[in-house]
């Protein structure tokens, strides 16, 4: 419960995934809030404890130099997950690795990618790198997925190699891209 307020889940939202009414949800974030001596849900979400029995308490942190390593995870919109979790899985490819109510999660080549209820995310691009854009751009092509512009050729670097890339459409409409680095092995 605490880490769903924490998420900034609602009460109807909390209520949906724990199976049980809003009003139950009320009462206990209540009692949390009373015996945490906290005043309010964003005094909640602000709360730094963590449950004994958890991973976190268990781990010995602070030992390692603190700093962002490399994304983990990015999360897209979609107006219906299941439709999108078909699209991405069927048409893209992405291996799923779990859902978890109204959530799905695929894997991208060791980043994961969260898809959840809402509007269509056509601000965020997703670029899925591959080593023949080309090849990848026909078999997708072939697949009915719409195409903004054929591979093209975004730069050439000081070493030669060159990144190209090609946009196209989701199936909420949003843009996501192919990249390839090309150099003159694999041009």
């Amino acid at each position: 419960m605490v880490e769903g307020v924490r998420h900034g889940l609602s009460n109807p939202a909390l209520a949906s995934r724990l199976g049980v009414s809003a009003d139950a949800v009320k009462f206990h974030v209540s009692n949390v809030l009373g015996k945490l001596g906290l005043a309010s849900r964003l005094e909640l979400r602000q709360w730094d404890g963590v449950r004994k029995d958890s991973a976190m308490a268990q781990a010995k942190l602070g030992r390692e130099k603190v700093g962002l390593g490399p994304i983990g995870q990015i999360s897209r919109s979609s107006t219906d997950v299941a439709r999108a979790a078909a699209w991405f899985k069927d048409v893209l490819a992405l291996p799923h690795l779990y859902t978890f109510g109204d959530l799905a999660f695929f894997d991208c080549g060791g980043v994961r990618l969260m898809l959840s209820a809402g509007k269509a995310a056509s601000e965020t691009i997703l670029y899925f790198r591959t080593p023949d854009i080309g090849a990848e751009h026909r078999r997708l092509t072939d697949l009915g997925v719409e195409f903004l512009a054929a591979p093209h050729r975004i730069h050439v670097h000081a070493d030669g190699s060159e990144e190209w890339m090609s946009f196209f459409r989701d199936i909420d409409g949003g843009t996501l891209a192919l990249m390839s680095t090309l150099t003159g092995e694999n041009t």
